[in-house]
């Protein structure tokens, strides 16, 4: 079974930053495109960011020019360099293969205290 396991949420005060990690497990191909999403509480999950396999990024205009996507496919892993944290980024943040390909995973919480 391929499972992303997300790591490095916590509490940041507004304007911190954090870096979260993705490792994705079991899987023998190279990843697909693959994503973060967030869910706050009593909201929908929701992309942020995606990266391609070619290195192509793409962000929601509620984190563009505060988080960058990145990804290593030697390590099945994929980040996310989040600045200048606003409370409103407070949720579980989850990676996945766009589309969700991919069993979700637990997820790392991220709470911004303002």
């Amino acid at each position: 079974q391929v499972l992303p396991v997300e790591s490095g949420g916590g509490l940041v005060q507004a304007g911190g930053s954090l870096r979260l990690s993705c490792v994705v497990s079991g899987s023998a191909t190279r990843l697909p495109t693959m994503g973060w999403f967030r869910q706050a509480p009593g909201k929908q999950r929701e992309l942020v960011a995606h990266v391609t396999n070619g290195k192509y990024t793409n962000y929601a205009d509620s984190v563009k020019g505060r988080f960058i996507i990145s990804r290593d496919d030697a390590k099945n892993a994929v980040y996310l360099q989040m600045n200048s944290l606003k409370p409103e980024d407070t949720a579980v943040y989850y990676c996945n293969a766009v589309g969700g390909a991919f069993s979700w995973g637990q997820g790392t919480r991220v709470t911004v205290s303002s």
